[in-house]
């Protein structure tokens, strides 16, 4: 990761895909990392996922700025103290079913929040949990159900170890109007800008 500056750090938010050896259909898993570019973040895309051997892609991304009313800035994690009511950047897995659908639908939700427990109850109202169930077949977070809860994260805790053990996640109550930009469609490694 090319560190010139850390004031030209961002958090990125990504959607890799890719099939490794032996799987009948491609294969998805989100990662958080801090970079200057989606470019610097190419070695550690590879190192978090090996057994794709190289053979990953994008299917989608952010620059992880504004969630909600909150600005996310990162910086060094000597700027940062951690108390009780500190908020935290949550990511929040959601899988549903749709009748006659042969699949399991997911949402993914970042928030701003105190606790899991708020995070949790946040994903909870958003339409795609509310629309993704009928009986038999309720949305849940994975591998849990009811009010436990598995795939949730607090992202400052999944980001590679050597940037946990670097930086920090600013955040700011700032209710601003500007919102991420998502890009959506197939980016190759080799070809980032």
């Amino acid at each position: 990761m090319n560190q010139n500056s850390e004031s030209t750090l961002h958090l990125y938010m990504l959607l890799l895909g890719g099939k490794p050896k032996g799987r009948h259909t491609e294969q998805h898993d989100i990662f958080f990392a801090i970079g200057d570019s989606l470019k610097a973040l190419v070695p550690d895309i590879n190192l978090f996922w090996p057994e794709a051997k190289g053979e990953l892609h994008i299917d989608a991304w952010r620059e992880v700025k504004q969630v909600g009313a909150y600005s996310i800035e990162v910086v060094p994690r000597a700027a940062i103290s951690r108390g009780q009511d500190t908020d935290h950047l949550f990511f929040v897995n959601l899988g549903g079913y749709q009748k006659g659908l042969f699949d399991e639908p997911h949402f993914k939700v970042l928030t701003v929040q105190k606790n899991m427990a708020a995070a949790t109850k946040e994903a909870k109202n958003t339409s795609f949990y509310r629309e993704t169930q009928f009986p038999g077949a309720n949305s849940h977070i994975d591998d849990k159900y009811g009010l436990d809860v598995d795939d949730i994260y607090d992202v400052e805790e999944i980001l590679p170890l050597y940037q946990r053990e670097k930086y920090a996640l600013k955040i700011t109550e700032r209710n601003s109007e500007i919102q991420d930009e998502y890009h959506l469609g197939y980016f190759k490694l080799n070809k980032l800008p």
